[in-house]
């Protein structure tokens, strides 16, 4: 049994201070592994990445993660990058790990991906030369992380772990409106391409926590405002079946 736990979206600088290292404090008898699905500060300061640094110190299970938006919003995504790597953190982009869990391999493959909307409502990259841009980025991100999972085939567990969402099912309770700006399926179809046991992201404060890809693969949506704790566990088993133990006993201030 390979344990994740994982969360988005927690916004962090230094006023919150001690709203999570107590619930982290004793992660590695729940969990073996912690997955960060972005927007890890508030505004995108290196100042607040040096906040959550502070805040992982003495987590004792491997730590990985992706940006999100609000971690560009700053132009110091390198910076803020840079300050969780040195802290131990392994940010990937466009990037894969692989894991060692009691002998068996866990793979995760990154990406924070990008919007676009979904099938029948979606971008297309035709007309105006930053319309182009805009849908561009978004299977260039769709690329990577395609080609990201393939890194990991042998691996026994593989996760994607994005920012953006990758299916409209766990948008539902956000408003119709801004689905584009919240994913794309793009997404979905470079991980039904790849392969994948669980797909984890963020960003949909106000969506649905559960959700599947066309091809049938698990989609969690971890955002912190949506599920009001320090993390969300996720358990898989030597079937690559998605156990979900239930809340974690604290919630995060």
């Amino acid at each position: 049994m390979i344990r994740v736990a994982a969360v988005g979206d927690v916004h962090f600088a230094a006023d919150a201070a001690g709203t999570l290292s107590p619930h982290f404090a004793a992660l590695a008898e729940q969990a073996d592994v912690l997955l960060l699905a972005g927007d890890l500060t508030r505004i995108g300061r290196a100042d607040e990445a040096e906040a959550l640094a502070a805040e992982l110190d003495g987590v004792e299970v491997p730590v990985l993660a992706v940006l999100g938006n609000h971690d560009y919003h700053g132009e110091q995504e390198a910076r803020i990058t840079q300050t969780l790597t040195d802290a131990g953190v392994q940010v990937l982009e466009g990037a894969s790990a692989v894991i060692d869990v009691d002998g068996a391999r866990l793979g995760i493959a990154g990406i924070k991906g990008f919007g676009g909307g979904f099938s029948g409502a979606c971008g297309t990259a035709f007309g105006e030369r930053v319309m182009k841009e805009f849908i561009g980025y978004t299977q260039d991100s769709a690329d990577l992380l395609e080609r990201s999972l393939g890194e990991i085939q042998d691996a026994e567990v593989r996760i994607a772990l994005l920012h953006y969402a990758p299916v409209k099912a766990t948008l539902v309770g956000e408003k119709l409106e801004i689905y584009p700006f919240l994913g794309s399926y793009l997404l979905a179809e470079a991980i039904d391409c790849a392969g994948a046991d669980l797909v984890l992201h963020g960003h949909a404060h106000r969506g649905t926590e559960k959700g599947v890809t066309p091809g049938g693969i698990h989609v969690r949506n971890v955002a912190q405002p949506l599920i009001r704790r320090a993390f969300n566990l996720f358990c898989l088993d030597d079937q690559r079946v998605v156990h979900e133990p239930g809340a974690i006993a604290a919630e995060a201030r």
